[in-house]
């Protein structure tokens, strides 16, 4: 490898390393990684499908992700996570009771983060990471 090759390899890789720095530096919220933490030692969220997380907390705001939207059916989510329910019709029992399981643990990991002083409101947004790894299309 000649000399240009090396420095040109070189330059580059100190900046695609500069970039991946600045990039992990500015999405790092210490204040989501911490509620994070307490959503993951409640039993009863860690027990549930689906983690619910805090992405970021800015002026008092939570921004949580969830499965739930007005984009996405419920029951997209839920056959996917409780494959008994999958074509089932809204009014059926067990389609109903998983989306009252879905709702109560929504709302108990609302509460936990809302327990915090520096949280005011809760603003939830959709998931589309967990449904793409799990190959479920969305509109």
């Amino acid at each position: 490898m000649d000399r240009f090759t090396r420095n040109y390899l070189i330059g580059l890789v100190a900046v695609v390393a500069a970039l991946v720095a600045t990039w992990l530096i500015s999405s790092w919220d210490p204040g989501a990684a911490r509620l994070n933490k307490r959503l993951a030692a409640d039993a009863e969220l860690a027990a549930y499908p689906y983690a619910f997380r805090v992405v970021s907390v800015q002026n008092g705001m939570a921004t949580m992700k969830s499965p739930r939207s007005f984009e996405v059916p419920v029951a997209q989510f839920l056959a996917v996570i409780e494959p008994r329910v999958a074509g089932t019709a809204p009014e059926h029992p067990d389609m109903v009771a998983a989306q009252a399981r879905l709702a109560e643990h929504q709302k108990r990991a609302q509460a936990i983060v809302e327990a915090e002083p520096e949280v005011r409101s809760v603003r939830w947004v959709l998931d589309r990471d967990w449904y793409a790894a799990r190959g479920v299309p969305l509109p």
